[in-house]
C-alpha cells in the first residue's frame, strides 16, 4: 500500500481523537454514572432522577421553549435573509447589525433584558413617563412566571436568531441564479419561485439550522437562571444543580442523557423529512 493511501485516515485522525476525547470518553461515563451502582448495573439514580420534584417540570419547559423558540427564529430568520438577499444600499451594514447578538453570551443577553426590564429599568420608565401606566410593570418573580416564560423567549429570539439567519443566508447565496432566471422566463412569479425553487433548494441550509439551533434551545440554561432562577425549572439547569450544589454526578448525568437523547431524535427527524428533493432524486 502506498504512502498516498494512508494520507486520508491522516487528515482524518485529529478529528477522530477529539471526537473520541471530548464526546466518546465523556459519554461512556455518563453512562457509567448514570446505570450502575457498586460496579453493577442499576436503575437506581434513573429512578431517583425521574422522582426529584422539578424533573417534570424541567422536561416540560426545556420541550416547552424548544417547541416556542426555534419555530419563530427559523420562521424569523427567512424572512430576514430572504430581505437581505437582495442588493440595496446598507445591505452589509444592516448584516452586520443583524450578526451582533451572535457575539453576546447567553448570560450577558440576560442581564442586559433584566436591566430593561426591572421595576426600575428604562423599559418601565418609558411607559411611566408616557402615561401608559402608574406603576412599574413587573415581569420576575414566582406569581408573574408567564411573564417570565415571555421574557426569555423574548430575549432568546433576540440573542439566538443570528445563527439561523447566517446559515439561511448562506444557503440562499448558493442557490445558482440560473434556476431563478429560468423560472422567470417561464413566467413564475415571485410566489411560485419561491414555493417550488427556493424553499425546496433551501432545505439543506433549513436542517442543519433546526438542528445547531435546537441542539442549544435543548440546552437553555444561563438566560434561564438570570431571569427566572428556578421558578422556570429546565433539565440543564437542575442538571448543573444535582452536579454542583447536591454533588450527585449520577443523576446529573441523567439529566445530560436525556437532553441528548431528545437532540438526537429530533435531529434525526429533522435528517429524515427535511431532505432536499434533489439529492433524493440523485440518489434514486
Amino acid at each position: 500500500m502506498e504512502r498516498r493511501d494512508f494520507l486520508p485516515y491522516l487528515l482524518l485522525l485529529p478529528a477522530i481523537l477529539y471526537l473520541l476525547g471530548f464526546i466518546g470518553y465523556p459519554l461512556i461515563q455518563a453512562f457509567y454514572l448514570a446505570f450502575t451502582k457498586d460496579g453493577a448495573l442499576s436503575l437506581e439514580t434513573f429512578r431517583r432522577a425521574i422522582s426529584d420534584y422539578y424533573f417534570w417540570d424541567a422536561l416540560k419547559n426545556t420541550l416547552l421553549f424548544g417547541a416556542v423558540i426555534v419555530p419563530i427564529q427559523l420562521a424569523l430568520a427567512v424572512l430576514l435573509a430572504l430581505f437581505m438577499n437582495r442588493t440595496f444600499k446598507g445591505r452589509d451594514l444592516g448584516i452586520y447589525a443583524l450578526i451582533i447578538p451572535l457575539t453576546i453570551s447567553d448570560v450577558a443577553a440576560g442581564l442586559i433584558w433584566f436591566s430593561m426590564l426591572s421595576p426600575y429599568g428604562f423599559v418601565n420608565k418609558i411607559l411611566i413617563n408616557l402615561g401608559i401606566t402608574d406603576a412599574p410593570i413587573y415581569f420576575f418573580g414566582y406569581q408573574f412566571r408567564a411573564r417570565e416564560f415571555f421574557v426569555i423567549v423574548l430575549a432568546e429570539i433576540w440573542r439566538a436568531t443570528s445563527i439561523v439567519f447566517v446559515i439561511i443566508l448562506a444557503g440562499l447565496q448558493m442557490i445558482s441564479k440560473e434556476y431563478i432566471e429560468a423560472a422567470e422566463v417561464f413566467g413564475a412569479g415571485y410566489w411560485t419561485r419561491l414555493r417550488h425553487i427556493v424553499l425546496p433548494m433551501l432545505k439543506p441550509s433549513i436542517q442543519s439550522a433546526l438542528i445547531i439551533r435546537t441542539l442549544f434551545a435543548m440546552q437553555i440554561f444561563g438566560i434561564v437562571l438570570i431571569l427566572a432562577g428556578r421558578d422556570i425549572p429546565v433539565l440543564a439547569a437542575e442538571g448543573f444543580r444535582q452536579m454542583v450544589d447536591l454533588k450527585d454526578p449520577g443523576v446529573a448525568s441523567i439529566y445530560a442523557l436525556i437532553i441528548a437523547a431528545i437532540s438526537l431524535v429530533l435531529a434525526g427527524l429533522y435528517v429524515k423529512f427535511l431532505k432536499a428533493e434533489y439529492l433524493e432524486v440523485g440518489e434514486r
